[in-house]
């Protein structure tokens, strides 16, 4: 069992996790359940209801805490986990500058609108992280980080999490398998949907049978005013979001059997996590011929193969929801333990995705994205809502809405190149499948990917003649106050 997997809890504006330092003594085998040493799940102390405890007090929370998750879970911790605190200031003193994205990254977040082309997407997620981390847990130990005063705040619900995070470890592993962004996501889900519902399920039992430290502060679903890159976000935050609802779907369907088995059997999309009856599944295979000219060379990995990337239905609704493509609340249709809800009409269908990278002769960068949907009716739901997506991006149609290449329905879009996103966008539909192509200009779109290759030449010559018609597609009404979605713009101020 690989024991250096760190876990940080995500929360709106906080991103909180913890951890107790190591100690090789095991519980005795023996116990019952819900006791351990002198604690037990059903302990009330004097300083319940508090949530500033001092060294000692806050050791007895934590046993009885670990009690309370045994009784919960049905399952007994092996050992002892060891439990530091740490200020603000040395945490932010361990923090290291991260190193710059590869091309292939940066290409891909800024292809989802997600990142613009200005804006390193390292730098971006440690923006998002910044000083908002309250712990993390990681080799069986959990840092808890304070303002550094002498009584420790405490909050309940990032105790009990990082607990259960020690139990997964302790029980299953916290090793992650995932070759794609959308996998490892689906990865998550189980993992952090676990440590979010079991607070969930331990907070019921604080109504009323147990005595406990001072709830934790309720959750919002307002981020649309937020500094921080909000479509980065709700990709990151899928998995604490619907991963909750994905396990208490298989506990109320299954038992904990069947949380037991998820484990073993984790989901390979963030499909799995928004729509939990479709698990277990798996995307459909994406065939993507490279059509490139010479000057248009494909990223490859170690082993020579085309590196691709699978974006996901989650990173998919969250930056149209952060465009404002998607215009509601996101907690509108939202259920518990986590209100967020990542499902619309336009990414439901989702059923495969896959991104590739092209590097040009000056060293700019380039992409192709194949989608499968599940059916003609969702390839063209996603086409409409990605118009609306280039439209929000100040993007203006060159050859007209649906115009037709080889039997294929196409569209092609130019942002100025005083834009973050400027550029040349194509975007195809035939049948269930949508295929976006990204370019630094609008001749490059048919050198990368040629819609058939025995027309590219043709095509381009076509489009390099005719002069850009703009033409006003539909887009969404501008989000209103309140939780709805920011403005186009959002993302691309961070």
């Amino acid at each position: 069992m690989r024991r250096g997997a760190l876990l940080a809890v995500v929360a709106l504006v906080v991103l909180s996790g913890c951890t107790l330092p190591y100690s090789p003594d095991q519980f005795d085998d023996d116990r019952e359940l819900g006791q351990i040493g002198d604690y037990a799940y059903d302990d009330s102390f004097a300083f319940d209801g508090e949530d500033r405890l001092t060294a000692s007090q806050l050791e007895a929370a934590t046993y009885r805490s670990m009690a309370r998750i045994e009784v919960i879970r049905g399952l007994p911790f092996d050992h002892d986990v060891e439990l530091e605190v740490i200020s603000r200031e040395e945490y932010r003193e361990q923090r290291e500058e991260p190193a710059n994205a590869s091309a292939f990254q940066n290409e891909l977040w800024r292809g989802a609108f997600v990142v613009d082309g200005e804006t390193d997407v390292n730098h971006e997620l440690d923006d998002l992280y910044g000083d908002s981390v309250q712990g993390y847990y990681s080799s069986d130990r959990i840092v808890l980080v304070t303002d550094g005063s002498d009584e420790l705040r405490v909050d309940r619900g990032t105790l009990v999490h990082e607990l259960v995070h020690a139990l997964q470890d302790q029980r299953f592993g916290l090793e992650r398998h995932g070759e794609t962004l959308d996998e490892r996501r689906a990865e998550e889900g189980v993992l952090e949907g676990e440590a979010n519902y079991v607070p969930y399920l331990y907070d019921q039992r604080c109504d009323g049978e147990w005595d406990c430290l001072a709830d934790p502060p309720e959750p919002t679903a307002e981020i649309a005013e937020q500094p921080f890159n909000v479509g980065l976000f709700l990709s990151i935050y899928v998995p604490y979001a619907e991963g909750p609802s994905f396990v208490s779907h298989l506990h109320e369907t299954g038992g904990w059997e069947a949380v037991d088995r998820a484990h073993d059997e984790r989901p390979t999309t963030t499909s799995e996590l928004i729509h939990p009856v479709r698990y277990p599944d798996e995307p459909v295979e994406i065939d993507l011929e490279d059509r490139s000219s010479e000057e248009w060379e494909l990223e490859t990995d170690g082993d020579g193969e085309p590196r691709t990337e699978t974006v996901g239905e989650a990173t998919l609704f969250g930056t149209l929801w952060a465009d404002g493509v998607i215009d509601r609340p996101i907690d509108e249709g939202g259920t518990e333990p986590v209100p967020y809800n990542y499902s619309d009409s336009a990414t439901d269908g989702w059923a495969g995705d896959e991104f590739r990278v092209y590097e040009g002769p000056d060293n700019e960068t380039a992409h192709v994205w194949s989608l499968a949907w599940e059916s003609e009716a969702d390839a063209e739901a996603f086409a409409d809502a990605y118009r609306d997506l280039l439209a929000a991006n100040d993007a203006e149609p060159v050859d007209g809405p649906d115009a037709a290449v080889d039997g294929v329905d196409t569209d092609t879009y130019l942002i100025d190149d005083e834009d973050p996103f400027a550029g040349a966008y194509r975007v195809a539909v035939d049948g269930d499948r949508v295929e976006i192509v990204g370019a630094p200009a609008i001749d490059d779109l048919e050198a990368i990917h040629p819609i058939e290759a025995e027309a590219s030449l043709e095509r381009a010559d076509r489009l390099a003649e005719s002069p850009a018609t703009p033409i006003s597609p539909t887009v969404s009404s501008p989000p209103s106050a309140g939780s709805e979605p920011p403005t186009a713009s959002a993302p691309a101020d961070g």
